[in-house]
């Protein structure tokens, strides 16, 4: 048997932090045989699974020979055990899943943990065998409220130079060491697993044009004259760096759900960190007074918004508003049938002009609107009003 210690290495009990998804997995427990975490590389997935489930049989298929043996022989190698089974990586062998499927069909008290970090590849198997048995989560890089007290010890520039990727929020390593070596890693591995591009650095080019048009609309055919390919290609790749985490398309928000399907995203990236890293921004000193100051701290509350919808297991609910006016709130964000609305400022200085869009919403939707918020990275804080004015340290989602 190839048993992985219930301790993850080079981890210390005492360092652990608590993800916010700790308490959605532990209700799906008690639901489904079968709980698969998604997210991209290095989010803390295994960690927080193994956290969680201490008692779990723990295999990695990174591991050569488990892998062979889990590929040569299935059965023996589910059968290995009546207790719970965590299986990390689980794109490496997705002929697992078939087999899982039939396992807990006829014995529903077994139990499975799965990880991977190829949405496309994990999420394919499980939709096509374990749809119905299995709950399927994504877990991102961590939030600002899990990592607060870490947080609360950086400016804003470094909190967003440093991205929150549990390896830097650790303190195990560090922004300038860490994103040069995870992109290296990602497009070795998942970009050549999944696409076959010929010239890697006009990939990495166009990951850099993206970088740059963070809180942007997001446009095919612009970018295909910038990266030399055709609009095609690059709907092929955008679609890859979602697949595999390095990106978020934030929707538009319409009453009409169709035309809210056919409407341009915006663009983000998964981790503010990340996206520096690919604009070439080497400190946070330098991002304190570069142009995409203003886009990356934007980033950075939206993708908040965004994992705290997933951490909940909650799929979808955040937009953006801009209208053929082009009348733009930020983001909105619908829960029960009723809109947050929350303008976003990186300036350290309060302006009562930051309310404007907020005032006119309800002009321009017909959706409830439960509460409209100023967050901005200045001190002056007023949540008395019909409009609240938070430090985005105090956001609350």
């Amino acid at each position: 048997m190839y048993l992985w210690s219930a301790t993850p290495k080079l981890h210390n009990a005492m360092m652990y932090i608590n993800r916010e998804m700790e308490k959605t997995l532990l209700e799906a427990w008690q639901y489904f045989p079968v709980l698969t975490v998604t997210g991209p590389r290095q989010s803390g997935k295994s960690t927080l699974l193994k956290h969680l489930f201490p008692n779990a049989v723990a295999f990695s298929l990174k591991d050569i020979q488990v892998r062979d043996f889990a590929l040569s022989d299935p059965v023996a190698f589910l059968g290995q055990t009546d207790r719970p089974l965590f299986i990390d990586e689980i794109q490496k062998a997705p002929a697992l899943i078939e087999y899982i499927q039939g396992i807990v069909d006829n014995h529903p008290e077994r139990k499975f943990l799965l990880s991977g970090s190829s949405q496309f590849e994990v999420m394919k198997g499980v939709s096509e065998s374990l749809a119905g048995r299995s709950g399927v989560y994504e877990l991102m890089p961590m939030s600002f409220s899990e990592t607060r007290e870490i947080s609360a010890r950086k400016d804003m520039e470094s909190l967003l130079f440093d991205g929150f990727y549990p390896a830097v929020c650790a303190g195990k390593n560090i922004a300038s060491v860490y994103y040069p070596s995870y992109v290296r890693t990602y497009l070795e591995k998942d970009v050549r697993n999944l696409l076959n591009i010929k010239d890697m650095m006009q990939f990495h080019r166009f990951m850099k044009l993206c970088a740059a048009r963070v809180g942007s609309i997001f446009n095919a055919t612009e970018l295909s004259g910038e990266v030399g390919v055709d609009s095609k290609t690059i709907a092929s790749w955008l679609s890859v760096l979602q697949a595999s985490y390095i990106v978020y398309l934030l929707p538009p928000y319409f009453e009409n759900i169709s035309k809210r399907l056919i409407k341009s995203p915006k663009l983000y990236f998964c981790d503010s960190g990340l996206a520096c890293y690919l604009l070439d921004i080497e400190s946070p000193r330098q991002l304190a007074r570069d142009k995409m100051r203003g886009n990356i701290f934007e980033n950075f509350v939206v993708m908040e918004a965004v994992k705290h919808r997933m951490n909940a297991g909650k799929d979808g609910g955040v937009f953006f508003y801009r209208d053929s006016n082009q009348n733009e709130v930020d983001l909105l964000l619908k829960e029960e049938g009723e809109i947050s609305a929350i303008e976003i400022k990186s300036s350290q200085t309060y302006s009562p002009s930051f309310e404007d869009s907020l005032k006119k919403l309800s002009g321009w939707i017909h959706t409830p609107i439960r509460r409209k918020s100023v967050v901005y990275a200045g001190e002056f804080e007023n949540t008395a009003g019909d409009i609240e004015v938070v430090n985005y340290r105090h956001l609350n989602l």
